[in-house]
């Protein structure tokens, strides 16, 4: 359970911040940088969210609940010690969940023929921000993966890929099933002057 009384601890005054461990670290810190793009993506899906609709909409919701668990993941490292409790973890289950929601999305979208621009309904245009994003989560969540001192869980890595997989389809959906989708003409305006 969590319960938050005070908002402002004046920790982060002096550039620092704790884990949920406790472990103090810098607040430019991999691992905070890692979650804290986390919580970017789960913004961008709460603007989404103001204009999505029904299964959607619900589905959005479901994701930004799982994304905080992902930050909990994060904020939790595996230092191999007993913490006195269970920390919350990414499961394989959640992935699974993205994947079959991609397939149900993808049934009714006809195959793509040219790369599409960001952009369509207002929902796919939040939708695409949240996908950039996500984007840029999964590089942080990779490099973090990378350090020699430091363990992501490989459903947390997957789950993180997913979503963008997740969201490239869902904006494709909120175009109209690609119907509305802006497709890229390379080199379209090069002759203008």
């Amino acid at each position: 359970m969590v319960k938050l009384d005070k908002i402002y601890t004046r920790t982060g005054d002096k550039g620092k911040t704790r884990l949920a461990t406790g472990e103090p670290v810098d607040k430019w810190n991999p691992r905070v940088t890692a979650y804290g793009s986390v919580d970017e993506v789960n913004a961008a899906l709460g603007v989404a969210a103001t204009t999505a609709e029904g299964d959607l909409a619900e589905a959005i919701h479901r994701i930004q609940n799982d994304l905080f668990d992902l930050g909990a993941d994060l904020a939790t490292p595996d230092r191999g010690k007993d913490l006195g409790w269970e920390p919350l973890r990414i499961v394989q289950t959640q992935v699974e969940r993205l994947e079959r929601e991609i397939d149900a999305m993808n049934a009714d979208i006809p195959p793509l023929d040219s790369f599409i621009l960001p952009g369509g309904s207002a929902l796919a245009a939040y939708l695409h921000v949240a996908r950039v994003t996500c984007r840029r989560a999964e590089r942080d969540i990779a490099r973090l993966a990378g350090l020699e001192d430091e363990t992501v869980s490989a459903p947390a890595l997957a789950y993180i890929n997913r979503l963008s997989d997740w969201l490239f389809v869902a904006c494709r959906a909120a175009n109209e099933n690609g119907a509305a989708d802006i497709k890229w003409v390379p080199g379209a305006n090069r002759g203008d002057g």
